[in-house]
């Protein structure tokens, strides 16, 4: 405290009494945050203990990351320390969530051993808006629906909509996720399988079929043959081969069905990656009544 009875403190003064260094009280000072109160004879900086009082508060808020402009309005009354910290959290939820992103994206670098190239394509992919992912699936659902009217809507619009909706705070598990099924959306090889799957379908469908049929299909599938294995019928007997026809009907093309289990193998990795994004457990995959029903078609293959 300089001794001419004002009370008014140094710089140097406010630097012992806060812990704050003089480098950082004068870098505030020159910013607009921490005013001088005067100036003493020989043209030092002077300030009062309110001054202290202020200094606390910017170094609170400095702590917690806001910047300086943020600072000022809230000294100024411009802005309250509660507006200030609303707009903070929402500014850190989003670092946080870039964060998670980033994180992930190295995880999968390093899990795969990417090259410059893969690493560069996955972190686009992790930082796709929700209309730019939206975008890559479409492209997917006009390719293989493309000229096929007939197939179930019902499995179009599942198609279009299922594994787009990544969380705004995904897990690293999900983006992960979202990376590879990106990436298998637009593999020849997958849109192909995909594509034979959907004209199974619109050959099986007549103009009255309604939608969501395809889905009535397998819940029954799924109840047929349960009950079936529950009364332990055998897929070689000939009651299985009763059950074939009452699930898929007098004539049915049993070889085409079979194809279309096979492929339904081959894109079962989409729809564990799906079911990752949504954040669900992996969907089951009714293995042993899909097998049942391979078993029983192999079996009783020419009815």
């Amino acid at each position: 405290m300089i001794d001419d009875g004002t009370g008014l403190l140094t710089i140097g003064e406010l630097a012992r009494a806060t812990g704050l260094t003089v480098r950082t009280i004068r870098y505030w000072s020159d910013e607009g945050a921490l005013p001088e109160v005067a100036r003493s004879a020989g043209g030092y900086r002077l300030y009062d203990t309110a001054s202290v009082a202020r200094l606390e508060l910017i170094r609170t808020l400095r702590e917690l990351g806001l910047g300086l402009d943020d600072v000022r309005k809230v000294l100024a009354g411009e802005r309250t320390v509660a507006e200030v910290a609303a707009a903070h959290v929402a500014a850190l939820d989003a670092q946080i969530r870039s964060l998670k992103v980033t994180r992930a994206v190295l995880s999968t670098v390093a899990r795969r051993g990417s090259s410059a190239e893969e690493t560069t394509l996955m972190n686009k992919l992790a930082r796709l808006s929700a209309a730019e992912r939206q975008r890559i699936v479409d492209d997917f659902v006009e390719e293989i629906f493309r000229g096929l009217d007939t197939a179930d809507p019902w499995i179009r619009e599942r198609t279009r909509t299922l594994g787009v909706a990544l969380p705004d705070d995904p897990a690293p598990e999900q983006v992960d996720a979202w990376v590879e099924l990106a990436e298998l959306l637009q593999t020849p090889d997958f849109r192909a399988a995909m594509r034979r799957m959907i004209e199974f379908n619109a050959a099986d469908r007549g103009p009255e079929t309604p939608a969501g049929a395809s889905q009535v299909f397998f819940r029954r599938l799924f109840d047929l043959v349960g009950a079936a294995r529950e009364r332990g019928v055998a897929p070689e007997s000939p009651e299985a081969d009763a059950v074939l026809t009452e699930l898929l009907g007098e004539g049915a093309d049993r070889a085409a069905v079979l194809r279309r289990i096979d492929l339904g193998n081959e894109v079962a990795r989409y729809r564990e990656l799906v079911s990752a994004i949504k954040g669900e457990a992996e969907p089951p995959r009714y293995e042993e009544e899909f097998g049942w029903v391979v078993a029983a078609l192999k079996a009783w293959p020419g009815r």
